[in-house]
């Protein structure tokens, strides 16, 4: 499936299908406030930033740190963005999958 070194487990592949869904509106708390609507559970922001310091490692996002602003008091915030590596791993996450879920017989999914 994944290249040796660039495992996904089931949080960090939310979180890099979440920053490819915001595009350049990817950042902590954009990808925390996306995962709570999306999935219906709430993740800790701090589960968060170290996933996506995990998938940056991992060369499978990088970062930029925007423009200070008002609202937030001067501070700035540190955007995500997934790399052509994201985008191949993602790739193949879905290729696997859908070729798994081919091989389950309509049967199988039947409930009695």
């Amino acid at each position: 499936m994944a290249a040796k070194g660039k495992y996904l487990g089931e949080f960090e592949e939310l979180i890099l299908l979440t920053v490819a869904s915001l595009e350049d509106e990817a950042y902590g708390v954009s990808v925390k406030k996306f995962i709570d609507n999306e999935t219906g559970r709430s993740v800790n922001i701090s589960a968060v930033h170290q996933g996506l310091k995990r998938l940056q490692k991992k060369g499978m996002v990088e970062s930029h740190v925007g423009g200070a602003t008002k609202v937030r008091g001067g501070r700035r915030k540190r955007f995500f963005k997934i790399t052509n590596i994201g985008k191949q791993i993602l790739q193949e996450i879905i290729d696997f999958k859908m070729e798994l879920y081919r091989k389950v017989s309509d049967f199988a999914l039947k409930t009695p």
